[in-house]
Formats: structure tokens, C-alpha cells, sequence
């Protein structure tokens, strides 16, 4: 394994004890804040205490006035109209939301998601036609987390004589706008490009209630619906994602959506919503649905109105979550076993591994774990038995998979998504040549030096200030995520009080002692890891735990080191 490199970020100027724009903030609070750019007052006021009052006008948005006026066409006329949304979390809720408000309207609006194993991602070919055939023909369909790639797709919508609108939040494709009547996706204006799709759907929602008011809807009832996708599509947590968020997490431990309630007891949750819950216990189990090939379920599951129903489908969401992790497990083996013998650590700018026998819905979730774990951007490829295979990327900093599909095209069946996380497709006898073509852009795009693992540092703690008064003001820079990281703090010349003992779920449990302060710690996924011997230097992160109605500092352990 390369060793990585640590890296503590300086003190910004002018952050002292006793300074600062808000002498009520500890220090530390100050320190944080600041290295995220946020000094003077009224970014202070804004970051920490965010307000619903500040959202934008939604038509800043491109197309949101013509998106507007074809739908409320709809509803004026009682059209068919269809939904038809991606199989993963951002999609699920922006179909949910979109539904429940078209509904609203009088409309009775057809939903749709297609099946991932069988259809692929977004608006296929082969998922248009599965949804022409299973419901009467809409005049209308709006499709959410997908729609802006998709010219072709479109293009025989509307040759049948179906009008289309796009809201979606993806990167445009190589031929630019599709012909939509409206493409309401940030990516096309000059802001608002951190939005998810159901962001985007927010802000149409929006921008219909500024239209035409329905006294019967309140915009903040979907608000915990967009923070959990927010959260789990890994967009920003900037600006309004960061307002969006907080007041959602907010509203989800009293949440109306019988769904997502089901879900919260189902993963354990106790009462309070974090963006790691939801990152780690809700996104997960929405999203192995998809993975699983039965979308429809977390669809349902969001949608019902019946308690009963929503537990039981929270309970087959769960075990669908199992046998992806099973599924996971397995192909992760596979792929290290793949490694040991294709793969040279010193050489390989890049992992692409492929098998026949893993499942499709997986491979994104095991390229996350091999690009962790080896920090190369890596693809995972599932083949059919013709050869054809779905893959998943996910990148390392400074590591664009967008422009790396561009530049490998002429290898692909197809490709795009994200910077840091995107799809392909591509033919079995073609692998080896990407593979080739992949490490070859990012040798000529980015230096040995671009490349080294590290970890930034935001502060170094003594553990006599981990306490729960630290924890609290802490707590004011949530939520965390893509945008703004938690913070990692070091703690230096840490000794164990005992040896580390290693739980059955890969993970060590650790008891740590700095001078004569002792703290309990979590190493996740460390089980195998080979430590040096103390004394150490710990980076970690902390987090509220609650059990049995007692409140403690739970740390994390990110890394540790030699003590220098």
C-alpha cells in the first residue's frame, strides 16, 4: 500500500482566541469555519443558521418558465402524463415529489423506473418501450435524474408525438441540448450546478406553487425527501443544498412519509438524523432495491399511505440491502484475487477488473472500495454471457471520469455520469485495450505527485477537549458531506491501554490513552491492517452517539502513524 501523506491545514490569519467576527464561537469553531471560507458576519449568520426564507427565485433556473407553463398545460387539459424517474435515491425521491405534487394539481401521473439489469441507466431504448407498453400512452412525460444525454431517446418520444420535459442535474452529452420541449438542469445555466435531481424538482415544484398556489401544499413537507437525496447522490452541501439539508434532516425524525419512517426503524436509527445516517442506513437500503432489480418496491415504499404496507416493504428494502452486501463481499474478494494477479502497485495508474458472474447493480459500490483501498481510479465491469458489460467508475482527486471517457470513446459501447463517479458500457474483447487507453490519460493528465493518498488535517486536539461541549458547537457546522467535509482532527503521541480487539464486522475497537485522558475509538475496516507501534498519531473524526438515552463523543479513526 502507498503510504499516505499527511497534511495539516494552517491557521487562517487573524483567528484567534479573543478575535473573530462572533466572540461567542470557540476557537476552534472559528478555525474550521474560516479555513471553509466563511469569515464575515453575515456569512457566519448564513452558514451556521441557514434560512428557508433564503432560497433563490426557482426561474433562475434555465427553462423552469417554459417547464411551467406545458405542465400547468396538462393539468388544465387532464393529459396523460408520465414520470418517469432513475432507479437510485435522487431518482426514487424526485419521482415521489413530482407525483405527489401533480397530484395535487388533478393529475393522476403514471410513474415509471426502469430495471437496471435489463434496461440500464436513465431513458433506454429498452426502457421506453417497457414504459409505452405498461400504461396508456402519456402526451406528457417528464423525466427526473435523467433526460439531459438522452437526444436520440427523445427525439422518438416526440416523433410519436410525446412532448418531453427534462429535470435533471447531469453533465449535457457530446451533441449538447436534447430536443425537449424544456431542460430545467442547472448544468446548462450559470448556477445552481451543485442541485441533485431532486433539488432540481424542488425548485419546480417551486416555481408551480409561485404560479398557481394550492393552499393544501407546503413545500417544506418534501424537504426531508430532498435532503436524503442530496445526501445520498454525493452532491455539494453548499449554498442551497447546505439550506435544503439542514431543514430537512431536521424534519426527518418527524417525518409524515410513511416510507421513510419504516426505514429509519428498520436501519436503527434512534430519533436523531444525521447526513451519516442517512448516507450510511437510508440511502443504502433505497438504493439496493434498484441494485437488486426491483426499484418498484422503494418507490412504493416512499409513495404509500398505509403504515402496514410501508413496514413491510421497509423490511424487504433491508434484505435487499443484505444480499447486495453479500453480493458485494464476494465480487470484492473476486476483484482482489483479479489484482493479485494482473495488477502492479508501483506501476498501474488505474484498476479495471471484469467478470461474467457479477452482478450488475454491485460494481459501483465495489469500485468505491478498490479506489479506496488501492487510491487508483477504478472501473468494475459486469459482463453478460454475449460479452456486453455495464461498469462503474469512481475516481480519486484531481481524476475527471468525464473526461476520461471522452478521451477513451473510441473503446466504449457508451459512457458518462459524474467527475468522480460514472458509467460505461463496453465490450468484453475491449477491456484490455480500456484499461490501456484509461491509464494513458491519466498518466498524461496528472503527475506521480497528483496521485499520493492523503489526508488534510483541518485541526490538531488534545483529548482533554473532547468533550460534550466541543461536540455541541461542533455539531452548528453540520451537515457534512461533498462540499464540506467533516472535519479530521490529529491527536499526537497516543498509546493503547490495551490491544486492539477485533470485531467480526472487519472492524478493531480501540482504547486509547494521551497523557492521562482516555477515549474508546472505532478503526472501521481495519480488522487486517497492519499497525506500527505506538505511540501514534491518530487522525480521526467525531460524531454524537446515543445509546440508551446517554449521550457520548464517539471517535472515528481515519488513520493512524508512527508518532513523529
Amino acid at each position: 500500500m502507498q503510504e499516505t501523506e499527511w497534511i495539516v491545514k494552517k491557521v487562517p490569519e487573524g483567528v484567534r482566541p479573543g478575535t473573530g467576527c462572533d466572540r461567542d464561537l470557540p476557537v476552534i469553531l472559528r478555525i474550521l469555519l474560516a479555513q471553509r471560507g466563511v469569515i464575515a458576519d453575515d456569512q457566519l449568520e448564513t452558514f451556521l443558521r441557514p434560512r428557508l426564507g433564503d432560497l433563490c427565485d426557482p426561474f433562475e433556473l434555465p427553462e423552469m418558465d417554459i417547464a411551467v407553463q406545458r405542465i400547468l398545460q396538462a393539468v388544465d387539459k387532464g393529459e396523460r402524463t408520465c414520470i418517469f424517474g432513475d432507479y437510485d435515491v435522487d431518482g426514487i425521491t424526485s419521482v415521489v415529489i413530482l407525483r405527489n405534487l401533480l397530484s395535487a394539481y388533478g393529475l393522476d401521473p403514471q410513474t415509471f423506473i426502469p430495471i437496471r439489469g435489463r434496461e440500464g441507466y436513465g431513458l433506454s431504448d429498452a426502457a421506453i418501450d417497457r414504459c409505452l407498453d405498461t400504461g396508456a400512452r402519456p402526451s406528457l412525460l417528464i423525466t427526473v435524474d435523467c433526460g439531459t444525454a438522452s437526444g436520440a431517446q427523445i427525439k422518438r418520444l416526440t416523433e410519436q408525438g410525446i412532448d418531453v420535459i427534462v429535470a435533471d442535474h447531469h453533465e449535457p452529452g457530446l451533441v449538447g441540448r436534447p430536443p425537449a420541449v424544456a431542460v430545467v438542469n442547472p448544468k446548462l445555466g450559470d448556477d445552481y450546478g451543485y442541485l441533485c435531481s431532486a433539488g432540481v424538482v424542488f425548485k419546480l415544484a417551486h416555481a408551480l406553487l409561485k404560479t398557481r398556489r394550492l393552499q393544501e401544499v407546503d413545500l417544506k413537507e418534501w424537504l426531508d425527501l430532498v435532503a436524503v437525496a442530496t445526501i445520498a447522490d454525493i452532491v455539494p452541501l453548499v449554498e442551497e443544498n447546505r439550506l435544503l439539508v439542514r431543514h430537512g434532516l431536521r424534519r426527518l425524525p418527524q417525518t409524515p412519509n410513511h416510507g421513510l419512517r419504516a426505514l429509519m426503524e428498520v436501519s436503527g436509527m434512534n430519533g436523531h438524523a444525521t447526513s451519516g445516517d442517512v448516507g450510511f442506513r437510508i440511502g443504502p437500503r433505497i438504493n439496493a432495491a434498484g441494485r437488486m432489480d426491483a426499484p418498484d418496491d422503494a418507490l412504493a415504499a416512499l409513495m404509500t399511505d398505509s403504515v402496514k404496507v410501508a413496514a413491510r416493504l421497509a423490511e424487504k428494502l433491508d434484505d435487499y440491502n443484505r444480499q447486495r452486501q453479500k453480493h458485494e463481499q464476494q465480487m470484492y474478494e473476486e476483484a482482489l484475487q483479479q489484482l493479485e494477479e494482473s495488477f502492479d502497485e508501483d506501476k498501474d495508474p488505474v484498476i479495471v477488473v471484469g467478470s461474467r458472474r457479477w452482478h450488475p447493480g454491485v460494481v459501483g459500490i465495489v469500485a468505491s472500495r478498490l479506489m479506496r483501498y488501492y487510491h487508483r481510479p477504478s472501473f468494475v465491469v459486469s459482463f453478460d454471457e454475449e460479452g456486453m458489460g455495464k461498469g462503474s467508475g469512481r475516481s480519486i482527486e484531481g481524476v475527471s471520469l468525464v473526461k476520461a471517457i471522452d478521451a477513451c470513446r473510441s473503446v466504449l459501447e457508451a459512457g458518462g455520469g459524474h467527475h468522480m463517479a460514472a458509467g460505461i458500457s463496453l465490450s468484453e474483447a475491449k477491456m484490455e485495450e480500456f484499461r490501456q487507453a484509461f491509464g494513458d490519460y491519466v498518466v498524461a493528465n496528472t503527475t506521480a505527485e497528483d496521485r499520493k493518498p492523503r489526508i488534510h488535517i483541518d485541526a490538531e486536539v488534545p483529548f482533554e477537549d473532547l468533550s460534550l461541549d466541543f461536540l455541541q458547537s461542533y455539531e452548528l457546522l453540520q451537515p457534512f458531506g461533498s462540499g464540506n467535509p467533516q472535519p479530521v482532527f490529529m491527536s499526537r503521541g497516543v498509546w493503547l491501554t490495551e490491544s486492539p480487539r477485533r470485531l467480526k464486522n472487519r472492524h478493531l475497537r480501540l482504547s486509547l490513552r494521551q497523557g492521562i485522558q482516555e477515549r474508546d475509538a472505532m478503526y472501521f475496516g481495519a480488522a487486517d491492517r497492519e499497525l506500527p507501534d505506538p505511540p501514534w498519531d491518530v487522525a480521526f473524526t467525531i460524531d454524537r452517539n446515543l445509546f440508551r438515552g446517554r449521550i457520548s463523543l464517539q471517535i472515528s479513526v481515519r488513520e493512524i502513524r508512527a508518532a513523529e
